[in-house]
């Protein structure tokens, strides 16, 4: 099966009240853990790959493995750029293979945001590609981006409406309390934002900063409305640390096979949680 956008599968997420998970691909191993939980949950999800990621990987690796992924499982998969800074990285992103792309306007004032977002979904629809779109500030740090939480602004519903209806993106990230990254407290996730703007827009919410996020919390965002989570540092933890640990026990380890398919193994048991959780089983 050929990748595919968001469209395939999150219009169905929506209507029946589940979300997608966007899992990050930073190598090879994470690549490989988000196809085989999917399998096993026989689940839809997004591949997201950021601009540090990319330039990580190169793009045509990134999109070989992505289209190896959706070959192998047979599943609807979407490859999507996370936090597009620009027009031209959308392009080159869509010229490469990729399926969906977000173009990340929200440090730019609202008319700028919209204009540019409208840019990027004028082209990206003519040529069959999904695009999410982001209003307010969302805290925290990842790969490129740094958001002080004191910096960090909550979207308002008023502007997240007009925002949709302006631009037609095909799935919304707004602020509502979350933040990229762990957390060293509990997020407070203002539901009522979800809600407000879910009600009001015929796309799904989209929650960025999902890891580290209390179970309940995820099932009431999905509820008012989020319908694609996006995941990454509670792989990258897992990931981690699974290393961290096979060559604590073990100073001789040279070949790499050896700490990696267990690293593998622990993200594959965190995302069939996080697809679960989501609600994403069998919804292939």
């Amino acid at each position: 099966m050929p990748l595919v956008s968001m469209n395939e599968f999150l219009p169905k997420a929506k209507a029946n009240k589940f979300a997608v998970g966007q899992f990050n691909m930073n190598n090879l191993e994470f690549a490989q853990a988000a196809v085989e939980a999917a399998i096993a949950e026989k689940s839809p999800f997004i591949y997201g790959v950021s601009e540090g990621a990319l330039r990580y990987m190169g793009i045509e690796f990134t999109v070989a493995m992505a289209e190896a992924a959706a070959k192998k499982s047979g599943l609807p998969i979407a490859l999507h750029l996370d936090h597009g800074s620009s027009f031209e990285v959308a392009m080159k992103c869509i010229r490469a293979g990729f399926s969906s792309v977000m173009f990340d306007g929200s440090h730019y004032g609202l008319e700028e945001n919209i204009a540019l977002t409208k840019e990027v979904v004028k082209a990206a629809h003519a040529m069959g590609v999904s695009v999410e779109g982001e209003l307010g500030t969302i805290g925290g740090v990842e790969d490129d981006l740094e958001v002080d939480e004191a910096d960090a602004k909550l979207a308002k519903p008023e502007e997240a409406i007009r925002f949709y209806e302006e631009t037609g993106v095909d799935c919304l990230a707004i602020a509502v309390g979350t933040a990229h990254g762990m957390y060293k407290g509990e997020p407070k996730i203002h539901y009522d934002i979800i809600q407000k703007v879910s009600d009001a827009i015929p796309v799904p919410v989209v929650l960025h900063g999902g890891s580290g996020v209390p179970d309940e919390a995820i099932r009431l965002s999905v509820q008012a409305g989020v319908g694609k989570i996006n995941v990454n540092t509670e792989n990258q933890v897992a990931f981690t640390n699974t290393i961290r640990e096979k060559l604590a026990a073990d100073s001789n380890v040279i070949d790499p096979r050896k700490y990696l398919t267990p690293a593998r193994d622990a993200m594959v048991a965190v995302i069939r949680e996080k697809i679960r959780l989501f609600g994403s089983s069998n919804q292939a």
